[in-house]
């Protein structure tokens, strides 16, 4: 599966990290950035639960294109 976060929307909450520190983690400027893209399947229940959960609908799960993992 593809994880991201829309810079221009992240409003650096860090929900995304603190719910899936796995696959989110936070800049230096406490904006959200992703750890792990394309991210492995086993981690898309915690990645869908901080997609939910973002307030600014910054964070998007979506299916891996043909031939990645």
């Amino acid at each position: 599966m593809r994880v991201s976060i829309d810079a221009a929307r992240c409003q650096g909450h860090g929900r995304c990290a603190i719910i899936a520190p796995e696959v989110f983690d936070v800049d230096d400027l406490g904006k959200g950035k992703v750890l792990r893209d394309p991210c492995p399947e086993e981690f898309r229940a915690v990645a869908e639960e901080a997609e939910f959960s973002c307030p600014e609908t910054a964070v998007k799960v979506s299916p891996a294109a043909a031939g990645s993992l």
